[in-house]
């Protein structure tokens, strides 16, 4: 009907443009010259007017020497006596008449022009799955099963929640066995965890394995400006739904709809909480919703209403975290898939130097990586590639262009130096992995540490020789340069964060003892710093700023002994950077081990030398195994001679 109204509009507009110019064409070529009233009277005076025709007050006519003309006449009564008296033919007409066609054309036209802008409205335009009369129907998308290709196969590093939801697929597959049993499939889902972790990578690969209509519907979708739509549009889903039994429908960002009810600073009840109550009923009130599993995805899910999360609405709630190495591994294997890859590229190393990535960021890393290589013109993705892209996602790209002076050269130098240093030097740091004086992103340089395995937990230990690690820049600059600069700015930040964290999250003061301060309730509509309740007294939030005074002087002190009684090497770190501007994990070992980096020859030498030490202290240990042995050898050949006796027949 749309398509039929759009044709027919666009017809008669052709045909009404293509009338038009032939009456403009035909008025053109026939109009006659203009003349004025004056001069066609000065004609009659002359006798030189043949004949005229008027039509209301226009004059039209020829002269005796075969002119046109044409006149407009004003009201005089004496005008047909004076053409009378020169004896002109006259001629009266009526004014001309439209054809019969065009009269009908211009009543039937405005109507049909608005009907078709009615329908064209009606079918285009507006809110509620694109039809202004449809406000409350869902817009919830349908995918059927040849339409989804994602299985569980193409997601990695998520074993556990993998596992929760194929059985949820398997119910759908095979209900019998669990009815036999007497289980119930869990009515609903939550998927949360931080972002980029495939939460919606998930639910599809749910959609993909299940082989049942799979409903897709953000949580933004429900509430528009209307009042009743968010509402309308929950009931018109699950209508939807129930049609279609058995199936899955997906809610993604669901917190955009399931915040807590009456957390907001105005109070009272709003579209929100509508939508939400009825989503309520909807998943577990008075009538059952058989066959229909939901599935959600939220990254908050501390501000969903409670009512929301209890057992018979969502039974299951999975977390979907941040892979381990091995999940950071098997997601960089699907991500390489299909991608030219060099024999050079260890994906087990990439993901050991990517702690705390996601795979939306491996992703981003490996994408990274292919940019690279064709801005480079290579056929395939080599290591080296690998590792810039994973410095591009977690500083942002190198800027070689920056134009550095040599005293800022030298003050980064020594400042990322000092990091170095305490980093090699402390017992319960990270592994320094890199360190350079490039600028890259909004950093002047950096220092790259990376922990060896993934970790979980943090000592007390090692956060205070992180609060040293953090401090050595400045202090370096201190020592060495008798000047501080403001590139230490966010290295204290950082510090003084920590060391709050310490005292007032892990209680891990000892003056002020195993407490927490400053309980977080986490309002919906407030921010963080006005959600976080203040509950201690102004004389303890005193003694706090104390005490966090007084671990950052200690980890200072600290730190600028130990630079103090390190300073060659930190002079050799300094010198090498701005030498070579980029320093890696060896290069930084034999600095700090020998003060300078070996040349080919030297590394030979060592692995030579490390040879004859290995044999030299093996053969002591050999010696000794072999006179352990020939005792025990001979007590073996006795004990033989004595059973040998025994065991001989008595005459």
């Amino acid at each position: 009907m749309n398509k039929f109204f759009k044709n027919v509009l666009f017809y008669l507009l052709i045909i009404m443009v293509i009338i038009w110019m032939f009456d403009l064409y035909g008025e053109k070529n026939s109009k006659p010259a203009d003349i004025s009233y004056t001069s066609f009277m000065q004609h009659v005076q002359q006798d030189e007017i043949k004949q005229v025709t008027i039509v209301d007050n226009v004059i039209s006519g020829k002269l005796k020497d075969g002119k046109e003309f044409s006149t407009v006449a004003p009201n005089d009564s004496k005008l047909v006596e004076k053409l009378e008296a020169k004896k002109v033919d006259i001629k009266a007409e009526l004014p001309p008449q439209p054809p019969w066609w065009m009269s009908i054309l211009s009543s039937i036209l405005p109507m049909l022009i608005i009907v078709g802008l009615w329908f064209m409205l009606m079918n285009q335009g507006g809110a509620g799955g694109g039809k202004v009369m449809n406000f409350g129907k869902s817009r919830a998308r349908r995918y059927d099963e040849e339409k989804l290709k994602i299985t569980f196969k193409d997601v990695a590093g998520a074993e556990e929640a993998k596992q929760e939801l194929e059985e949820v697929v398997e119910f759908l597959k095979h209900p019998q066995k669990y009815n036999d049993l007497g289980a119930k499939i869990p009515k609903g889902v939550l998927l949360y965890g931080p972002p980029g972790t495939g939460k919606t990578l998930l639910a599809k690969a749910v959609a993909g394995e299940a082989g049942v209509p799979f409903f897709s519907i953000s949580g933004s979708d429900f509430v528009e400006m209307f009042v009743g739509v968010g509402a309308s549009r929950v009931r018109d889903l699950f209508d939807q739904a129930k049609k279609s039994a058995p199936c899955i429908v997906f809610i993604d960002e669901i917190d955009a709809v399931g915040r807590q009810r009456g957390a907001g600073l105005g109070g009272g009840h709003d579209e929100r909480e509508q939508t939400l109550n009825q989503l309520l009923v909807e998943m577990d009130g008075f009538s059952a919703n058989e066959g229909i599993i939901m599935i959600a995805a939220t990254n908050r899910p501390d501000i969903l209403d409670p009512a929301l999360l209890r057992p018979g609405r969502f039974d299951r709630q999975i977390v979907v975290d941040r892979p381990d190495i091995k999940g950071r591994t098997e997601i960089l294997k699907v991500h390489v898939k299909g991608k030219p890859m060099g024999p050079d590229v260890n994906l087990d190393v990439i993901a050991q130097r990517t702690p705390g990535f996601t795979g939306a960021d491996l992703s981003n890393l490996v994408n990274e990586a292919a940019l690279l290589t064709a801005r480079k013109d290579k056929k395939a993705i080599n290591m080296s590639e690998m590792e810039e892209a994973a410095e591009r996602v977690i500083m942002g790209p190198e800027r070689k262009s920056r134009v550095i002076s040599d005293k800022e050269k030298r003050l980064t130098a020594y400042h990322e130096g000092g990091h170095t240093i305490v980093g090699m030097l402390l017992e319960h740091t990270d592994p320094v992995h890199k360190v350079t004086i490039i600028p890259r992103g909004r950093a002047g340089g950096y220092t790259l540490s990376l922990p060896k395995e993934d970790k979980y937990y943090a000592t007390r230990s090692e956060m205070l020789d992180e609060l040293k690690v953090l401090l050595g820049g400045r202090v370096a600059e201190a020592l060495v340069l008798k000047e501080i600069s403001s590139g230490a700015s966010n290295d204290l930040q950082r510090a003084t964060q920590l060391a709050r964290q310490m005292i007032c999250e892990y209680g891990m003061s000892e003056n002020i003892g195993p407490v927490t301060f400053g309980h977080r309730q986490d309002q919906v509509f407030l921010g963080r710093d006005i959600a976080r309740d203040k509950d201690y007294s102004e004389e303890v939030a005193a003694e706090i700023d104390k005490e966090v005074r007084s671990f950052m002087e200690d980890a200072y002190a600290a730190t600028e002994k130990l630079l103090s009684d390190n300073i060659d090497k930190l002079h050799v770190i300094a010198k090498a950077l701005m030498e070579k501007e980029t320093l890696e994990e060896e290069e930084i070992n034999q600095l700090v081990k020998y003060g300078h980096i070996l040349t080919a020859e030297e590394k030979l030498q060592l692995v030579q030398q490390s040879v004859v030490d290995e044999e030299t202290a093996a053969a002591p240990v050999a010696e000794a195994d072999a006179k352990a042995e020939a005792p025990a050898a001979e007590a073996g050949v006795s004990e033989a001679a004595a059973n040998a006796d025994e065991e001989a027949p008595k005459e």
